[in-house]
């Protein structure tokens, strides 16, 4: 039989079927209408007499974009400003296609202005150049992390929270992340604190949705956050050695417990919900919701909040959980009054009585009235408390509900909770009284060898645990934990008296407060690759728990090693990712810049160290090549430049400074320096004004200047990630550094490294403004 040959699959198999009915037609568009969904609401009451044809025809409509301002103090400050002064101003009165369009509001319960809520669509954003440019800008800043597009309603668990730079805070079902990172911002409220006292434990079930969580966190660059990988309803408890050397269990000062829920209250953005709703979901998803609450108030710290929130209306999955984790704690808890918070945010009481409906459409009032074959999908807990004087204590009005068209939102569901009490099935509170072999020092690396076994005592919260001959506590070797998902690398920390911190100390010359002990790698064995920082409390954490917990990721990277960096006097080089972490430790290597020099530094790749300001270059030449610190201050009597400090590491070759910046965060710091960053999409390259008048204004490109048509072919391709554009820059700038015809080598270097990190080729600081190739991409909401 002959060799069949290789034709594509399916090929034939639809000719001849354009003459079906609907074919070709496309996907029909989800009709906006739930029969059900309406019974059940209009007979729970939860809107109010009369506003009902208002609720439906809110829902019916897309939810308008609300764009968070993220970052530290400073900063956000600062791209407000941009914001205000530049693109809000110029979509007053703007006209498309003879529509005017809704200029950006802002929302009024959120503090300082950090929030707005912007109603484009996205075909209207395609037919202005003006519309463009504010969208590029929010896609360049949504990728740094500077803004993020989040829902206004999910802002609102983290405001509640009221975080201080002290407080040990967990986030139980965390992933995306973007609640997350309004945490790790309260955190770090002030700029210059590098390690607050506090930090952020992010939790998720999902194990893939974590790489997630740890994207939308790293844009934030704390060394205080760690994300982990458990089921929120079991969640370990963590241990934490006391300065006195004891160990003892921790207990968070903050818990937010965002909990999964069926999302009836996100029709506007989710309109699968329309079709898919019914009862059951709530039924199914109450229990799980009750268990992680419970044990989120378990692990709340006596004095502590905890905020409980869904994005459901639905009473079973709210006020039901609510009431049910407050008669369990017997007067534990207390339901706040947070009614004073959030000036300007509309909302309703929670509700006090309410009935249970099947999927079939039967309604029960009561317990007693659920016939025995529906006992196993309706359960007594999610029935409203009966008794009169329970639910007076409770004080279940005290629950927020937000409706849609209130203040054109999404639905959404919010409880806060204080602790003034153990619960009651844990009076004593929990307290290891074991004290560890050398006090206050613990084991040197988060993964440890198991130690031996001696004795096997039960903890006060009644959790079983081994005791070895050193007082070490750890699990039980036979009920050892199952981790499921990637394997992640060690977490190594280094001794203080490890070799590898002695050129460092020299080279940078580091301040002796820095804190060696919590720096760490992720490799036992090899030549490590970066160093890595965390707070000395999440220092404590991983030491102590690394049985107990799946660490996803943790630590903001301050060091990379530089391939023959030994040369320079030191083999590794700052990176750009923690540069705020260590700054305030480093003495030595520091270059300090007017706004001018940041200027040239970021619109020009390997600029002479002539082209800087006179000050800057006397400091240059005093130093050897390698890894600097260049810093700008700003100066508070005058009104030019952003007030805030911006700090970039850069290298100093034998004739030249390279600031070491990824590209989105370079867009950042020239658009505080007020350059528009912008491609017009409508011009043509022969066409382009900026390119034109560079070559008309300006010399003969130079060394490490940058080409707008070369950039042009580049910057559709798909940019490589910064780490590896940074190894790329180690080894061009490594070779060009010793050459002896630095200008000629420079600009054959150049081209290999904008190939590699993509920056944008010209810029003409006169005009201020500047045309980048790269295509934009809506921003996805979390």
């Amino acid at each position: 039989m002959g060799r069949r040959k290789n034709r594509p699959r399916n090929r034939d198999r639809n000719v001849n079927t354009g003459n079906k009915p609907g074919w070709g037609a496309g996907y029909q568009e989800i009709v906006k209408e739930n029969k059900l969904y309406e019974e059940y609401y209009q007979e729970l009451k939860i809107v109010p007499e009369g506003e009902w044809d208002q609720f439906m025809a809110t829902m019916r409509e897309p939810l308008p974009a609300t764009i968070r301002i993220t970052g530290y103090k400073s900063h956000a400050e600062e791209i407000l400003r941009c914001l205000k002064t530049k693109y809000f101003q110029e979509l007053q009165d703007l006209e498309v296609d003879g529509q005017k369009i809704e200029a950006p509001q802002r929302l009024s319960w959120y503090p300082s202005e950090l929030a707005w809520h912007i109603n484009i669509s996205r075909k209207m954003l395609r037919k202005s150049p003006v519309l463009e440019k504010f969208h590029q800008f929010l896609v360049s800043e949504t990728e740094s992390g500077n803004i993020s597009r989040q829902e206004a309603v999910s802002m609102i668990p983290p405001l509640l929270l009221d975080i201080k730079a002290h407080h040990k805070i967990l986030d139980m079902c965390a992933a995306p992340g973007s609640k997350t990172a309004q945490l790790i911002e309260m955190l770090h409220s002030d700029m210059n604190v590098a390690f607050p006292e506090g930090f952020v434990i992010a939790n998720d079930v999902d194990n893939k949705r974590c790489y997630l969580l740890v994207h939308q966190s790293k844009r934030l660059h704390s060394p205080c956050i760690m994300v982990v990988n458990h089921d929120a309803s079991n969640i370990p408890r963590l241990q934490m050695v006391g300065t006195d050397g004891q160990r003892n269990i921790l207990f968070y000062d903050r818990i937010l417990c965002d909990v999964p829920c069926s999302g009836d209250a996100t029709l506007r953005k989710n309109i699968d919900v329309w079709k898919k709703w019914t009862t059951s979901n709530s039924l199914h998803l109450h229990g799980l919701q009750q268990r992680i609450a419970i044990r989120g108030v378990e692990q709340l710290a006596v004095g502590g909040r905890m905020v409980y929130s869904t994005c459901s209306l639905n009473p079973i999955e709210n006020e039901a959980v609510i009431a049910t984790v407050l008669d369990k704690s017997e007067g534990a808890l207390e339901l706040i009054d947070v009614s004073s918070e959030l000036p300007g945010l509309k909302r309703m009481p929670g509700l006090t009585s309410w009935k249970v409906m099947t999927r079939e459409g039967h309604w029960y009032a009561e317990w007693s009235d659920v016939p025995e074959n529906k006992q196993t999908q309706i359960r007594p807990t999610m029935f409203p408390i009966k008794d009169p004087e329970k639910l007076k204590v409770m004080n279940l009005e005290r629950c927020i509900r937000i409706l849609p068209h209130h203040q054109n939102t999404g639905g959404f569901f919010v409880a806060v909770l204080e602790k003034n009490a153990p619960m009651p099935w844990n009076k004593r509170e929990p307290k290891l009284r074991h004290k560890t072999a050398a006090a206050a020092t613990p084991v040197e690396g988060a993964v440890e060898k198991p130690a031996v076994m001696d004795e096997t005592k039960i903890t006060d919260d009644g959790e079983e645990s081994s005791v070895s001959k050193d007082g070490i506590c750890c699990p039980p070797p036979s009920k050892k934990m199952k981790l499921f998902g990637f394997k992640e690398d060690p977490f190594v920390f280094l001794n203080e008296d490890d070799p590898i911190f002695l050129p460092i100390q020299k080279f940078y010359q580091l301040d002796p407060s820095f804190p060696k002990s919590n720096v760490l790698t992720r490799t036992h064995e090899g030549k490590k690759r970066h160093l890595y920082m965390v707070s000395k409390e999440l220092r404590n954490v991983l030491l102590h728990n690394s049985e107990r917990m799946k660490v996803i990721n943790t630590g903001i990277k301050v060091l990379s090693r530089n391939n023959d960096g030994e040369e320079f006097g030191c083999a590794f080089r700052l990176a750009q990712e923690g540069i705020y972490t260590i700054n305030p430790y480093i003495n030595g290597r520091i270059i300090k810049i007017s706004i001018e020099d940041v200027m040239v530094l970021l619109t020009q790749e390997n600029p002479f160290i002539g082209k800087l300001t006179s000050e800057p270059q006397k400091q240059a030449k005093k130093l050897n090549m390698g890894s600097i610190v260049l810093k700008y201050e700003p100066d508070p009597l005058t009104v030019e430049g952003p007030n805030c400090p911006i700090v970039l590491c850069g290298w100093r070759g034998k004739n030249s400074i390279r600031a070491f910046v990824a590209r989105n965060e370079r867009f950042h710091y020239l658009r505080m320096l007020g350059v528009e960053v912008f491609r017009d999409k409508n011009k043509g390259e022969g066409s382009d004004s900026v390119a034109a008048s560079t070559e008309k204004n300006e010399e003969p490109t130079e060394e490490g200047e940058l080409n707008l048509r070369r950039e042009a072919e580049h910057l559709k391709e798909e940019s490589d990630t910064v780490e590896e554009s940074e190894a790329k820059c180690d080894e061009v700038l490594r070779a060009t550094e010793q050459s002896e015809e630095p200008q000629e080598q420079v600009q054959h270097a150049m081209v290999e490294i904008n190939n590699t990190i993509r920056i944008p080729e010209s810029i003409d600081p006169c005009s201020k403004t500047e045309n980048f190739g790269a295509e934009v991409a809506s921003p996805d909401a979390n």
